[in-house]
Formats: structure tokens, C-alpha cells, sequence
């Protein structure tokens, strides 16, 4: 956990206690629940479905999941949300993006130009969060860093120039072979 810990912090620019949510602990639990592989609540605690890992064949497949799990659970401990005003699909896709930066991402997981919406969360706005920061270098960073105390769609404006519903279109004309979105 202290070397995903460094990572995130590096990922995101958390340099300092001070640019940190301030956690001292995390908690893990691996129990038998089901509706999902794991969950961070509370700030600091993340349940982790042994339900789930049990459909790993060997040890080697186990830990990597393991490990994808907890790169995507603590993201959570230390991402910004704007004190919960950020929607959840958002949330999950900051998650999931560092999942990918980590290169623990499954080959089932969405490739460039997937999905029907920027928001539509977990590995679809992580892809499309990878792709904002080809636009502007560490453009997720700068965002999550932003949304400390709240969360605004129009940071994608101030940070590219441009307001999300553009940046969506600009994505998917980027990638013609994938299907087309319908909202925008």
C-alpha cells in the first residue's frame, strides 16, 4: 500500500501533507459480500469482495488483480471530490485512470475513443481523462488538484480552452471507427 500510496501522490501532485486529504490509516477488509470487487467508505476504509477474488485462477492472476483493485481504492482515500459535489462517474473514472497510468488496466477495459458520454465513468473517462492530458500536460492533475473544495465542468474550459461537449466531439472525431455518441 505505501508504494501505491507514492504513486498517487506523485500521479497528482500531492508532494506535501498539505496538498494531501489528511489520512492517517486505511483500513482493509477482505469479507464475503456481493455487488462489486471492492469499496472505499468512510475516507479510509476500503472492503474488498472475497467473492470476487475468488475467480482468480493462480496466485500470479490474484495479486495482479489484488493490486489493480487497490490502485483504484486508494485513488479514492486521496483524490479530491469537491467535498462530494463531483458525480460519481467522475469520481470512478479519476480511479480508473490511475489504474491505467499504473499499467495495471485489463485488456476488457475501454480503449481510446469508447463510450457514449465523457461521464459515463470507470475506464471510459479514464480514457477520456488520458486524452485530455494530451491536449494539456497533466491535465488530470491540474483538475483533480482543482477540486479540493468543489467540483465544475467548466474546468475542462479553463484548463483546455474548451467546454467539455467539445472536447467529447474532438475525442471521438480522434477515433472514427468507434461508435458515436448521441448526448454529447
Amino acid at each position: 500500500m505505501g508504494e501505491i500510496n507514492e504513486f498517487i501522490w506523485k500521479l497528482y501532485k500531492q508532494n506535501s501533507p498539505a496538498d494531501r486529504r489528511d489520512v492517517n490509516t486505511v483500513t482493509v477488509y477482505i469479507k464475503d459480500f456481493d455487488g462489486g470487487e471492492a469499496v472505499t467508505w468512510g475516507g479510509d476504509k476500503i472492503n474488498v469482495s472475497a467473492i470476487y477474488l475468488r475467480d482468480y485462477a493462480g496466485p500470479m492472476e490474484l495479486k495482479w488483480e489484488f493490486t489493480s483493485l487497490m490502485y483504484h481504492e486508494m485513488t479514492h482515500v486521496f483524490q479530491w471530490t469537491g467535498e462530494w459535489t463531483c458525480p460519481i462517474p467522475v469520481v470512478e473514472g479519476f480511479a480508473d485512470y490511475t489504474i491505467l497510468r499504473a499499467k495495471y488496466y485489463v485488456d476488457a477495459a475501454a480503449k481510446p475513443g469508447d463510450g457514449d458520454k465523457w461521464d459515463q465513468g470507470y475506464d471510459i473517462t479514464a480514457r477520456f481523462l488520458e486524452y485530455c492530458d494530451t491536449l494539456v500536460p497533466d491535465f488530470t492533475t491540474k483538475f483533480n488538484n482543482m477540486m479540493r473544495k468543489v467540483y465544475q465542468v467548466s474546468y475542462f474550459q479553463n484548463l483546455t480552452g474548451k467546454p467539455v461537449e467539445q472536447l467529447w466531439k474532438d475525442y471521438k472525431a480522434k477515433y472514427p471507427g468507434k461508435k458515436k455518441d448521441v448526448e454529447g
